[in-house]
Parts: structure tokens; sequence; C-alpha cells
């Protein structure tokens, strides 16, 4: 059986990926600070365990990975925030909670996982990233560089361990009606606006990033290594649709 442990698992995205992996055989491992939460979503989730832990803090994440057992064959970093507003009223606490999360969060994880990794010869780790790091958006504060700070960071863990045998990609969702997401599309305004501007007519849902998941986990997919995966439906490359010639 393999195994996966998922950060930010107690809900939204991060459970709907556990569910996916669950229903394909994996053991999963919910890494979550939030207790109640997580202990609710493993007793409905089949073959998982809540592990609470706060990213940010390496010994609270030592402790949980030593609770899940030998290390994963996969870890999913999908724990991850947001601060909205303009750049200039955001307080200087705001900058600093999304780098801890986002980076150093995602850091301390993915170390962690590639210790008990490198001593097996293998395992796959696959960073949340964005369009954002791709596009900047505004009003989000920290958060696009952070999540081109992961994209970038991808690509050194994956040659840096990739010659030990793991594997490390990113992940860069697009509009997804899920997650921390999920409040902004519940205006039916601005799920037809967004969703009409993508070239495949449709936000994301949660599933269409749990599968990517899968692929990028898959056998099919073992060449791939320090890649970064857009599933956005094509608007991160559809500019030139919005300034036509006439």
């Amino acid at each position: 059986m393999k195994t996966a442990i998922i950060t930010g698992g107690a809900e939204g995205l991060g459970a709907d990926i556990a569910t996916l992996l669950s229903d394909k055989g994996y053991r999963v491992g919910l890494l979550d600070i939030r207790a109640d939460l997580v202990h609710e979503t493993a007793k409905a989730i089949p073959n998982s365990v809540a592990l609470v832990a706060d990213v940010t803090q390496a010994d609270q994440v030592a402790d949980a990975f030593a609770a899940f057992g030998d290390a994963p064959d996969l870890l999913v970093n999908n724990a991850g925030i947001v601060r909205f507003g303009p750049m200039e009223e955001q307080s200087i606490e705001d900058f600093q909670t999304v780098i801890n999360v986002n980076i150093l969060g995602s850091c301390i994880c993915a170390r962690q996982a590639a210790l008990g990794m490198l001593v097996r010869g293998s395992g796959h780790i696959i960073n949340f990233t964005s369009i954002n790091a791709v596009h900047p958006s505004p009003n989000i504060g920290m958060y696009s560089g952070t999540k081109a700070a992961m994209a970038n960071l991808t690509e050194a863990m994956a040659i840096e361990w990739g010659p030990r045998g793991l594997r490390v990609n990113s992940i860069a969702p697009g509009f997804i009606n899920a997650g921390m997401s999920r409040p902004i599309y519940a205006d039916p305004k601005v799920r037809e606006k967004r969703g009409s501007g993508v070239p495949s007519r449709r936000l994301g849902e949660a599933r269409d990033i749990a599968e990517a998941v899968l692929f990028l986990d898959s056998e099919g997919a073992s060449y791939i290594n320090g890649h970064q995966l857009v599933v956005d439906g094509g608007v991160s490359i559809s500019v030139m649709t919005h300034l036509p010639r006439d």
C-alpha cells in the first residue's frame, strides 16, 4: 500500500486530495494545525490518520511524521494562506505570517519527508504553487511572491534530491472553486465572469487538482521531475484572447 501525507488536510482541497488518494488505495496522513477538525475529517476518510502539527514548527512536524510511521511515499505540500488587501495596508505581521506558512512551512515539511525518503532511496514531493506564481495578482500581499519562491525551490529540491531517488514537482492551480477560493466564487456573478474568461469555459473543481496529484504520482509520470504542472483550463496563456486586434 502506498502512503501519503497531505498538509492542510483537514478540509477543502487537502481533504479532497486525501479522499481521492484513499479511494485509490493509499494510506493517508492528514496533517493540520486544527486538531478537532482534522480528527473529524480522518474519521470520514478510510485508511487515514490525523496528524496535528503547525507546519512552521519543525519539532511538531517531526513528531507528526514519526507518528505516521515510515517516511511516506508521497508528500503533498498543500497548506497555505493568503492575506487580501492592498500591499501598503497590510502589516509586517501579515507579510511574515504568509511567508512563514507558504515558504518556511513547505520547506520544513519537504525536508522532514526527504530525511526518510533519502534513506529509503525513493519518494515524491508535490509542492503547491499557484498561477499567481506565474502571473502575479494585485491585492494579495506576499502570496504571489511566496508561490513563485516555491516554484523555484521545487526545482532546487529536484536537482539536489533527484540523483538520490526522489522526485519533486509542483502544481499551480488556477481558478479553482474549492478550498480558500470557495468564498470568492460564492457570488454567481464572480463565478460567471471568471469561468467565462477561461478557455475551457469553466472554473476548476477540487477533483481537477486531486487528479493532477494522482497523475504526477503515477508510474506513467515517473520521468517527470522538477516540473510545475499548471492546472488552469488555459487561463494563464489566454491574455491575447482578451486583447483582440480589432
